[in-house]
């Protein structure tokens, strides 16, 4: 066999990481469990839409062809946002392996390349998601027969959730290799695809007005985003390209960038990842080989990594609560996402009102992308919140902090006090971000957007009645953090809970996200359903969710019509909101007491049980 093949085979068809990674996860029942699940979501997809399309009785060839175009949208982009879901899953064992860092330590001492260790990690793991891929195409093919399809739209779907993955694996990989990701950095990838995705929507919607193809044309941000990439291929009539002329007044990379927004998605994520895998082959040896503190290390007045010495910090009242609140921030990593998403969403929202205050968005425009950027960002702090306190006790649990603890006169009160303070302390600057936008846009609206008469927006509820409202109500600025604080610290001590019932970390957050997912779930969509169709109690049903009460804020009519026709004006609406907001407070403040005195009870008890004894 000569020397150039067998390098190439050695370096992934017969790469023995990758071999072994393939073996080992085709004999899991979790990844079995998994492709049956994802083409049995797809099928169910599929099929609801399919016949929901054809209606019912005697259906033409037109009819059948738009049904399933339209069935195929659906399940392409289903598809894709399972893939981004999937993918961090698969490659969780790449993340966890740093945690020991002697796993690497082993596979160093082999023969093996660099660049086989990273790419056998990599297409190991990326194996079973191109495998979902390659599974669902018969279920793509079925729709070709309905016609409405095109064969390369099909084809194209594939490669663009396929770059979605590979992206996102590479990602994972460069972070495992370097030592930048630990046992729970799954949960901060979740995070990061969430983040990134809402954020380069919304930027999308901010700049629509001003596409190169015309308003509600594609922009800069979709060849970074799969989704928008996607709808430019799918859409072309609703999301267009620039056209042939308008190409023509362009250089030569914005032809590209604009005119095919799928060949430059596949660019970028294939060069993107191509570099991690370049820079992460150069530096999977070095790694734990340099002395020292790095430069960007000692900006931030940190250490360098396992030294045993550290300058003295000021510890609160609570050393508990100190520790949840600082110590937890005393990484690099964790400073630079945490100030970092302050930053970013704090000039984000300015920037919105600022857009808007110019012209460059509508009305619609302008709410809609406030919404977007509201909710993501609550539901990235929920998700925090989740994670950080259903760890909280759990992790001490298992690495033996809380023995040790437990010796200490520290009571059980004090010690669970002190875990609800700090964590409150922690998540409450990042609460202040959805917040300050809701109050930005607020205040902007009552200065009477210093002449802009876009701020009032006229609303015709029945002819001749006419309500004005605000762009956004100013009010949110006091009474969105008061649901929403509360709503957070629920979601805190239902964690706390579970991490004191449960043994292990995955327990504990996996209980803690369905009863919050619940509670949250069920509140909100009750309040969001109550506040349009039931006249006064409606909105105040509505301000039991942060969710449902910034919708509220925003579009204060459409969200309280029923409140709104009966009384002609938005007073009412108004008021009850504040008054949800406050009953919001009551609520969940005694749930969260109610919850605290309850574990204070029985936590020797548990503490006990899950150590074995009595």
């Amino acid at each position: 066999m000569p020397a150039a093949l067998r390098w190439f085979l050695n370096l992934l068809p017969t790469n023995p990481i990758c071999v072994r990674l393939v073996q080992g996860g085709s004999r899991r029942l979790r990844h079995l469990y998994i492709r049956s699940g994802y083409l049995a979501v797809l099928i169910v997809v599929l099929l609801f839409m399919l016949l929901q399309g054809g209606g019912s009785g005697t259906t033409n060839y037109r009819e059948l062809a738009a049904a399933g175009a339209a069935a195929f949208q659906v399940v392409a982009y289903l598809q894709i946002g399972v893939i981004c879901v999937l993918t961090p899953v698969f490659m969780a064992g790449a993340l966890a392996q740093e945690s020991n860092p002697k796993t690497w330590d082993v596979l160093l001492t082999t023969p093996l390349s660099a660049p086989q260790m990273v790419l056998g990690q990599l297409f190991g793991r990326l194996f079973f998601v191109l495998a979902l891929l390659a599974a669902s195409l018969p279920l793509f093919a079925i729709t070709q027969y309905f016609g409405g399809v095109p064969g390369r739209s099909v084809l194209l779907s594939y490669v663009i959730s396929g770059c979605a993955a590979l992206v996102v694996g590479a990602t994972a990989i460069a972070l495992a290799v370097n030592r930048l990701a630990g046992r729970r950095a799954v949960f901060a990838f979740y995070v990061a695809v969430v983040s990134y995705l809402g954020v380069t929507a919304a930027l999308d919607v901010f700049l629509q007005p001003t596409s190169p193809a015309g308003a509600g044309g594609v922009t800069i941000m979709t060849a970074l985003n799969p989704f928008l990439a996607l709808r430019a291929l799918l859409s072309p009539s609703n999301y267009p390209v620039p056209d042939a002329v308008q190409l023509q007044s362009m250089g030569s990379f914005a032809q590209l960038w604009f005119g095919r927004p799928v060949f430059m998605w596949g660019m970028l994520s294939g060069g993107i990842s191509a570099a991690l895998c370049f820079v992460s082959s150069f530096t999977v040896r070095e790694v734990g080989t340099r002395n020292g503190t790095p430069w960007y290390r000692k900006l931030f007045g940190l250490s360098a990594k396992g030294s045993d010495t550290r300058r003295a910090r000021e510890v609160w009242n609570n050393p508990i609560a100190w520790r949840e609140a600082a110590a937890r921030a005393n990484t690099l990593p964790k400073r630079l996402a945490r100030w970092g998403f302050i930053a970013a969403g704090a000039a984000f929202g300015i920037g919105l009102t600022i857009a808007f205050h110019n012209g460059r968005l509508t009305p619609g425009a302008f709410r809609l992308a406030l919404l977007t950027t509201v909710w993501t960002e609550l539901i990235i702090i929920t998700l925090v919140a989740i994670n950080m306190s259903a760890t909280a006790i759990s992790r001490e649990r298992e690495d033996g902090t809380l023995d040790l603890l437990l010796t200490t006169p520290i009571s059980q009160a004090y010690y669970l006090n002190g875990k609800l303070r700090g964590l409150i302390s922690y998540l409450a600057p990042l609460l202040a971000v959805p917040v300050a936008t809701i109050a930005i846009a607020g205040i902007y609206a009552m200065l009477g957007g210093f002449g802009n008469p876009n701020v009032i927006v006229t609303t015709t509820i029945t002819p001749p009645v006419v309500v004005e409202a605000p762009i956004v109500l100013p009010e949110g600025a006091v009474i969105l953090p008061l649901a929403s604080l509360p709503f957070i610290a629920f979601c805190i001590i239902i964690g706390l809970q579970w991490s004191l019932k449960s043994r292990g970390t995955i327990g504990s957050v996996v209980a803690t996200v369905g009863i919050v997912g619940a509670v949250g779930g069920v509140a909100g969509l009750c309040g969001w359903q109550a506040a349009a169709n039931i006249a006064y109690v409606g909105p105040v049903l509505a301000g039991l969710n942060p969710v449902s009460l910034s919708y509220a804020l925003v579009e204060p009519v459409y969200a309280t019509w029923d409140t709104v026709e009966a009384d002609t004006t938005l007073l009412t609406s108004r008021v009850a909101l504040g008054i949800g907001a406050a009953l919001s407070m009551l609520i969940y403040g005694g749930l969260v007491m109610a919850i605290r005195s309850s574990m204070v009870k029985t936590f020797d008890r548990t503490t006990r049980q899950l150590a074995g004894g009595s």
